[in-house]
């Protein structure tokens, strides 16, 4: 590949929902030569009241599977790539494919299988419409018969077949294992694929194109035209992707950021805008203070009182070993001298509580457990926030003044982040509080 400039280019279902989608990404695509390899999702919805392509192949199986009528729902899937490829005219049939897969759906090939023929199918159309070679993923990104991702065997394969294929569209989702059975990623589907070749080729730069010009510095369903983030770090979109930012998925960060490609999201129907980069470092002059504000509802905090805990020796390993043997992970652990709170999700905890407080009493023998089941957590990220003076006086006065109880605090040992619990109930207010305050308080 020598030293030529190379960019992975991932596209959401959005942005390939119909055929005037399409010619957006192929004027993108072929507006820089370096946009070498492209990894496409299945098409999304055209409309509020559409469907996504995904969303019916699982229909479409589960009724094959129970012996009901789903040729119905095979025609529809089927007309949507044949009204793409009449309005782009295209010379590529689907005919042989649809043949494949209501097969397969008939044999019971599996759900994974089933939903990963949306992204397949739309590659093999976006390959004919650029010119590109198509590769199946399957034959490049490899899974264990587990269903378990392997990323060093995938990034072998992926190495030695795009040494050999200079230009290539790759479905995004799924992959493979030894025996040709398809797993799909878990979480963050295409975006992890995208990752995943821009590691494979040697990438400089891993563009997710989406339906949003960049990264908010809040949920714009609660903030009224939030602020945008034109950079970020891969730890400030970690920590928010993790409170429940959805942009872009934790996951599908990890494998550009071992290799320390950049991701730059940008926006197919907004090309010219600059959208959010995301990298190792940044500048000083890049740094903000507040880089995002993300949160989520339903939690439970478990909190545990004991006199002198602080000088009995492994009281805490004893407390996270309670936790471990009933396979459950926490949010948080604020402690005190005497008293220590595990935060953790309120489904988890009641599915398992009788047996948690079994272990906790056994192992730690407490004066008192007390359970609140009302909590929502709200998370301030931001690296520049450790170098502006009087940010935690604006925090807490802010809360205060929206009449948010603040139940708990749990700053970042790294300080780029400040987590709060606050009841479900003031979820939204706390997020409204702290933004206005922290980021543009000229619209408070």
């Amino acid at each position: 590949m020598g030293n030529t400039k190379i960019k992975v280019a991932k596209f959401g279902g959005s942005s390939l929902a119909d055929a005037a989608q399409f010619r957006k990404v192929k004027e993108i695509v072929e507006s820089d030569p370096a946009r070498r390899y492209v990894v496409p999702s299945a098409p999304g919805r055209r409309s509020s009241g559409d469907e996504k392509v995904t969303d019916l192949l699982y229909c479409c199986y589960g009724r094959a599977v129970n012996g009901e009528n789903y040729k119905e729902v095979l025609e529809r899937i089927r007309a949507r790539y044949e009204e793409i490829i009449r309005e782009l005219h295209l010379g590529v049939t689907l005919d042989r494919q649809f043949a494949v897969i209501e097969e397969a759906f008939l044999a019971g090939a599996g759900e994974e299988y089933a939903a990963s023929r949306g992204e397949y199918l739309n590659a093999i159309l976006l390959a004919d419409f650029l010119g590109y070679e198509f590769i199946d993923a399957a034959e490049v990104i490899r899974f264990d018969r587990d269903g378990k991702f392997q990323d060093e065997r995938t990034n072998f394969f992926l190495k030695e077949k795009l040494k050999k294929v200079p230009r290539a569209v790759i479905p995004g989702f799924y992959g493979a294992d030894d025996a040709g059975n398809i797993h799909t990623f878990s979480r963050g589907g295409s975006d992890v694929t995208g990752a995943v070749v821009a590691r494979g080729a040697g990438a400089q730069l891993y563009e997710n194109w989406t339906d949003v010009s960049g990264f908010l510095l809040a949920d714009p369903t609660i903030i009224d035209h939030p602020k945008k983030i034109d950079s970020m770090t891969f730890g400030e979109l970690r920590e928010l992707a993790y409170r429940g930012a959805t942009v872009l998925h934790e996951e599908a960060v990890y494998p550009a950021r071992r290799e320390g490609i950049s991701i730059h999201i940008r926006n197919t129907n907004a090309p010219e805008e600059n959208g959010t980069v995301i990298c190792q470092e940044l500048r000083p002059e890049q740094e903000v203070p507040i880089t995002g504000i993300a949160g989520r509802r339903n939690f439970a905090a478990v909190s545990i009182a004991k006199n002198c805990m602080n000088s009995e020796p492994g009281f805490c390993k004893k407390l996270l070993e309670a936790f471990e043997e009933n396979d459950i992970s926490f949010e948080h652990m604020p402690s005190g001298i005497d008293t220590v709170s595990v935060i953790l999700p309120k489904e988890e905890y009641e599915q398992k509580e009788e047996a948690i407080m079994e272990s906790l009493k056994r192992l730690l023998e407490p004066d008192k457990i007390e359970v609140d089941r009302d909590m929502a957590l709200v998370t301030v990220v931001g690296k520049g926030m450790r170098s502006v003076s009087g940010i935690a006086a604006t925090f807490f006065s802010s809360l205060g003044a929206a009449d948010v109880n603040i139940k708990m605090i749990d700053m970042g040992s790294n300080e780029v982040n400040c987590t709060i619990g606050v009841k479900n109930e003031d979820f939204e207010k706390a997020i409204r509080a702290l933004y206005y305050a922290l980021v543009e308080p000229e619209r408070a």
